[in-house]
């Protein structure tokens, strides 16, 4: 997973794990974007699996579950 934080209050945060990088955002954001990739992570293990198996509508579902949610982009 990859997470960027668009937002800056003037320091560079990087923090890694197993399956995630996030990069960026301010405190707040960085804190926000951590909490939501551990989440995701305690679920899957719960549903035995981890993010190379799992299918793209279970991370949907999951991701939905701690509160993110897919911006479809409309084709020009």
């Amino acid at each position: 997973m990859l997470g960027v934080g668009l937002d800056s209050d003037g320091h560079k945060r990087v923090t890694r794990g197993s399956n995630f990088l996030l990069v960026g955002g301010s405190e707040e954001t960085h804190e926000l974007m951590t909490e939501k990739v551990i989440k995701i992570n305690e679920k899957l293990k719960a549903a035995g699996k981890d993010l190379e198996t799992v299918s793209r509508e279970q991370f949907d579902e999951i991701a939905h579950s701690v509160g993110l949610r897919r911006v479809r982009v409309k084709s020009q």
